[in-house]
């Protein structure tokens, strides 16, 4: 067995305690507007929050950090961090994926004692770096020897994953629907992958209007079961 693969898993476990379950990232508003309202509805969001988010910003952010680390220049990973960030413009989004962000640094610190995560870390306690999961786990996945692709494929597939729980809460969502939903969305993860190898840098952070603003709405729903 390759000596990354179990590390991997460990990686995209929804059990992996980084705080994930408590967000919908916009999913929320469109619950309570009756747009998403059973497997079929909820599959088509979320193949547009696959294609028309998850690929220009945090997928494209994966692929541009593992070229940064290739090439050991460690003042572009900061200034993806820092990018990734500022772009994100719903308050509750952004917020609360730096908290995902910071808690999966965290564990990277404890689980691999890496220097570069350590510093990673330094950075964000000084306030000079913002941390985001997309950043630190493709750093895991780096050092681990992960294949690019790979790497990306399994990122991709955790984000759905957490969004694919959440839904079955907050629709809810039956756990078979969600699974089946899960088992539908490989191709679509691998078409994505595909997609974010042939991005150009100038595509970063280019999100549909849409989302963010369901994203912003958040804010204001009448209940709440999720933070963002």
């Amino acid at each position: 067995m390759t000596n990354y693969f179990l590390s991997l898993l460990q990686l995209c476990d929804s059990n992996l305690p980084t705080g994930g379950f408590s967000h919908s990232f916009g999913l929320e508003t469109y619950i309570q507007e009756n747009k998403v309202q059973d497997k079929a509805s909820f599959a088509k969001w979320l193949r547009m929050y696959l294609d028309e988010q998850l690929v220009y910003s945090d997928g494209l952010a994966c692929r541009l950090v593992y070229e940064a680390l290739e090439n050991n220049d460690l003042a572009k990973l900061w200034e993806l961090d820092r990018r990734i960030t500022v772009q994100n413009l719903p308050r509750e989004t952004r917020e609360g994926t730096n908290k995902i962000g910071e808690r999966m640094l965290t564990i990277g610190v404890d689980l691999y004692a890496s220097p570069l995560l350590q510093t990673y870390k330094r950075r964000v306690l000084e306030s000079v770096s913002f941390a985001h999961p997309a950043i630190v786990f493709s750093i895991i996945a780096f050092q681990l020897e992960v294949p690019q692709k790979l790497g990306i494929s399994a990122y991709l597939y955790s984000s759905i994953s957490g969004l694919v729980q959440n839904a079955v809460r907050g629709i809810p969502l039956g756990q078979t629907a969600g699974q089946q939903v899960l088992r539908e969305f490989q191709s679509y993860i691998q078409e994505a992958v595909d997609k974010i190898e042939n991005l150009a840098e100038e595509d970063f952070g280019a999100v549909a209007p849409g989302l963010e603003i369901a994203q912003m709405k958040h804010e204001r729903v009448n209940i709440r079961i999720f933070m963002s």
